[in-house]
């Protein structure tokens, strides 16, 4: 006899991408401008905001029933503070080997390892801090560790100025300098959009995520549209690396629909299972919210 929770299975892996709904927890999640977000382990997440008072990160604890694909239940387990004002802060992940986090700031350039308790251990990834200063508002932006390869990976959202590529700068576990790859992003669709990098997702079968993201905002707003694309890249000894679209969703801001949702945080929640996090802009005027979406791909073939 065919199992109910096999029929379970099969009807999950024939949802589309689209069928995947995105959801928010107004009475959990603080009204945010949230950029960032990992995995600690046992279903707890780090989360930076950009616009936080104060450098730092949010833990949450997110239930995700994997098989029906939902977040089931969230709790906020509190604000991690650096007692220092923000610095716009982008991009986060968990290393494990010495159970910390490094997060990356796009106005200092820096990337800085954190005690769990938010506490600044003094230790940095080496950037070049001077250049990704002069990078402003399309500066450091990504960050992820990959545990198989024992390396960090870290790019800004728009190449440097002066250059067409990417730079993909990777760091190992003693925090010394690795591999630079390069990555030929999107180009925008028009110049009524703006466009750029928003994150990296290393997963546990070795490829790596980069999510690219189209935004375009109407003067009066209504019409605003995000295009969310995935690209998988697998580093290797090649510099220049080859990317594939894996999955690809359009948000949208319309008089009947506050869907809208800038994507900017990515981790993998199971294998083929990743979790998007918005930056709602502080809830913009009581219109955005502060979207979470669980997102299947294509698992490695």
């Amino acid at each position: 006899m065919v199992s109910f929770r096999y029929i379970c299975q099969i009807a999950a892996l024939l949802l589309p991408l689209s069928a995947l709904s995105q959801q928010h927890f107004p009475k959990v999640i603080p009204a945010g401008n949230y950029s960032s977000i990992c995995t600690l382990g046992d279903s707890r997440y780090a989360v930076v905001s950009d616009k936080s008072a104060e450098d730092g990160f949010f833990v949450l604890r997110i239930d995700v029933d994997t098989l029906r694909r939902r977040i089931t239940s969230m709790t906020n387990e509190g604000f991690r503070s650096a007692a220092k004002p923000n610095s716009d802060l982008e991009g986060i992940c968990f290393f494990p080997p010495r159970q910390t986090l490094f997060i990356a700031s796009e106005s200092s350039g820096e990337i800085l390892e954190y005690a769990l308790d938010g506490t600044p251990t003094g230790r940095r990834l080496p950037t070049d801090t001077t250049k990704l200063a002069q990078q402003k508002a399309y500066g450091l932006e990504a960050l992820t560790y990959d545990a198989g390869r024992h390396r960090f990976f870290a790019t800004t959202e728009r190449p440097l100025r002066g250059d067409s590529l990417l730079q993909i700068w990777t760091f190992d576990d003693d925090l010394r300098p690795s591999t630079v790859y390069h990555y030929h992003p999107d180009a925008p669709i028009s110049r009524k959009y703006y466009h750029g990098v928003a994150e990296l997702c290393a997963l546990s079968d070795g490829r790596l995520l980069v999510l690219e993201r189209q935004i375009r905002i109407p003067r009066l707003k209504i019409g605003a549209k995000t295009i969310i694309r995935l690209y998988e890249i697998s580093p290797s000894d090649e510099s220049m690396l080859q990317k594939r679209l894996v999955a690809e969703f359009t948000t949208r801001l319309t008089l009947t629909s506050r869907k809208f949702a800038n994507y900017e945080g990515l981790c993998e929640v199971a294998p083929g299972l990743i979790m998007l996090i918005a930056d709602s802009q502080n809830q913009y005027r009581g219109v955005l919210r502060d979207w979470i979406k669980l997102l299947t791909i294509e698992k490695k073939y």
